[in-house]
């Protein structure tokens, strides 16, 4: 019958899943606050988080973007056989290789050429992933309660996205307006220059913890539905 419940096979190993996704994306968090301590000559209001590269902490931001990507991969693992519809699964598949994006990062820093590529493969894919997932799952049981919270999130993604956009393109006009060249091989200034709207930074930092926002509460919402009724699966 639709819309039955009837219990999951390995229910343990899925909550393990779960748990994983959770602590390696809490790790990408750690990680990314103690870069803003151990770089503070990285100002965070228009420094970009790759341009950690260039600082003596090269490593933490390493772990920062490979832990994110491992979170973004076990939470894939995790729904994979949870989602039903087609298109919650190709948001899987995307999810799959936002994360796969999120580790090129990690070894193709600021300074590769392919960073780019990895950006590209990470950022956009998440935000159509994590809106074809919370559509699907605001439909199932343990989800419909929190909907509000997991559409908001979703929804977030896209909306974090269009703020980058527009405070780059505001910061890239304020600093030619002051007659500065910024693009691909061009080093930023030292010193924000006086009358440039510089904010892309936080807007960087906004869209990274709203894209972790969503990993953490689709895997702890899913963790909390199989504590409560152990090995439970809607069809």
């Amino acid at each position: 019958m639709a819309n039955k419940i009837i219990a999951e096979n390995q229910p343990g190993n899925k909550v393990w899943v779960a748990n994983l996704s959770i602590v390696f994306a809490l790790l990408a968090v750690l990680a990314l606050l103690s870069l803003h301590f151990l770089s503070p000559e990285f100002t965070p209001s228009w420094r970009m988080v790759s341009e950690y590269a260039n600082g003596k902490f090269e490593w933490m931001l390493f772990i920062f973007f490979s832990c994110w990507g491992i979170s973004s991969w076990y939470t894939a693992y995790l729904l994979w056989s949870y989602v039903r519809s087609k298109a919650g699964k190709a948001g899987i598949i995307l999810l799959f290789f936002s994360g796969a994006g999120e580790i090129l990062a990690a070894f193709f820093n600021v300074n590769h050429p392919q960073h780019g590529t990895a950006g590209t493969l990470g950022i956009p894919t998440f935000v159509i992933a994590s809106l074809l997932i919370s559509y699907h799952l605001k439909t199932r049981d343990g989800w419909k309660e929190n909907k509000t919270i997991l559409l908001w999130s979703a929804h977030a993604t896209w909306i974090s996205v269009v703020l980058v956009i527009i405070t780059m393109v505001m910061m890239i006009t304020g600093f030619k307006n002051a007659g500065i060249i910024i693009g691909p091989g061009q080093k930023p200034p030292a010193v924000l220059p006086d009358g440039v709207v510089a904010l892309v930074g936080y807007a960087n930092r906004i869209l990274i913890v709203v894209y972790i926002f969503w990993l953490l509460f689709v895997s702890n919402n899913y963790r909390k539905i199989f504590k409560a009724e152990p090995g439970l699966v809607r069809l």
